[in-house]
């Protein structure tokens, strides 16, 4: 019997290994053509997508970097850093307050943080459009942490109270009855204990902020204020030629922050998806 099952097994999984093999490719495919692509002279560039380059050519990279790459690495980098410290600022003493802190409505409350969710970020586009305006906070980094933030957040609180919720109240217990104050409790206990959760919601977040088009194509009209995916347009010409190589390239570079990061941090990421092994 159990032979049978084993022969019958075999096929599955070599079925499972081929799907997952050819997701991959899928996934892989798109990264290694812009990579091989930004090595390829205008000749080859006008073959066939699919071939590889003849010889390494690295004009396309000094071109890249001749132009204001490193001004628009510059603003995606500050946009980043301060939407992530945003967020965990106030996402983690939320989730912390929602899930150990014992209140009326704490449920309620929890629910309007995730009504935030429902909004289409779309939606609110015209009315942030007018009021940066009014403030004059238009091609200004608040105009595009302000909104990244408000819409990240409700996924961060939720994130964290889920996970705090599942750290044991014996040990928050123990600590308030030494005399131990919530903050203390918070910044010396719980937030500590909730490092892949934190790397996690860092991690996802930054790639979001990093990618992010919408926003700094609205509210940045200013050439030095640029983000990455804005600035790409600089290869576009007058009568809508685009420099493909160029493109490649700096779409290439513009990649290596993301994968590099995911790459170190793969482990912590996949651990706080599963925030739950933490058991009461």
């Amino acid at each position: 019997m159990s032979s049978s099952l084993l022969t019958m097994r075999k096929p599955v999984r070599v079925l499972f290994f081929v799907v997952l093999l050819a997701v991959a490719l899928v996934q892989i495919y798109p990264f290694f053509w812009v990579i091989t692509s930004s090595f390829k002279t205008d000749a080859d560039l006008a073959k066939a997508a699919y071939l590889l380059p003849s010889k390494i050519y690295m004009g396309h990279y000094q071109q890249a970097l001749q132009s204001d790459l490193m001004r628009y690495f510059f603003n995606s980098f500050s946009v980043a850093v301060g939407v992530l410290v945003s967020l965990i600022a106030l996402g983690a003493p939320a989730g912390y307050a929602l899930s150990k802190m014992r209140f009326h409505y704490a449920e309620k409350v929890m629910t309007f943080f995730l009504l935030g969710m429902m909004i289409p970020s779309f939606a609110c586009l015209i009315p942030m459009f007018q009021f940066y305006n009014a403030l004059g906070l238009r091609n200004t980094y608040w105009a595009l942490i302000i909104p990244q933030v408000g819409f990240g957040l409700p996924v961060c609180i939720f994130l964290y109270k889920n996970f705090m919720s599942r750290i044991p109240d014996s040990l928050t217990d123990a600590a308030a009855i030494d005399g131990a104050s919530h903050w203390y409790i918070f910044m010396n206990i719980i937030f500590p204990m909730s490092k892949n959760i934190t790397v996690t919601i860092l991690t996802f977040n930054f790639v979001y902020v990093w990618n992010e088009f919408t926003y700094a194509n609205t509210f940045m009209s200013a050439g030095k204020m640029k983000t990455l995916p804005v600035g790409l347009s600089d290869f576009v010409g007058e009568m809508g030629g685009v420099d493909w190589g160029a493109t490649f390239a700096t779409i290439t570079l513009s990649m290596l922050p993301t994968l590099i990061i995911y790459a170190v941090l793969n482990k912590q990421v996949i651990e706080g998806m599963t925030a739950g092994a933490v058991k009461s």
